[in-house]
């Protein structure tokens, strides 16, 4: 499976962008999750989805004001992201994990995308 993360960029505080992270490979079965790292912190868990669409899961950070959602015809995941703020200014990466078991956790996921960079400014 390889991932391709896009759709980052630089907006003001209240802003929103969405990420698409694009598949390829066999991707059938697969929980897909969000996750950022921004400079001198470690990375931490966003938003995930399982393979139907009908799970999803946000960090209480997030919650309510991103949206994670796939398109499994299309083989892309997205992230809706809305009212963003300066802390969320971080490098966005898309990650697969055939077992969809704890979803929160970074080593669960066997998949990364390469990021991409989302900065908000107050």
């Amino acid at each position: 499976v390889q991932l391709q993360a896009s759709g980052g960029g630089s907006v003001q505080a209240g802003g929103s962008l969405r990420l698409s992270c694009a598949a390829s490979g066999r991707t059938f079965g697969y929980t897909m999750g969000w996750f950022r790292q921004a400079p001198g912190k470690e990375r931490e868990f966003v938003a995930a989805i399982g393979w139907s669409g009908g799970s999803t899961y946000y960090a209480n950070s997030v919650k309510g004001r991103f949206t994670v959602s796939r398109d499994n015809a299309k083989n892309t995941v997205y992230l809706q992201m809305n009212n963003l703020r300066p802390e969320d200014t971080a490098i966005y990466y898309c990650a697969a994990q055939l077992v969809g078991s704890e979803y929160y956790s970074g080593s669960q996921y066997g998949y990364w995308g390469q990021g991409t960079l989302v900065t908000v400014s107050s």
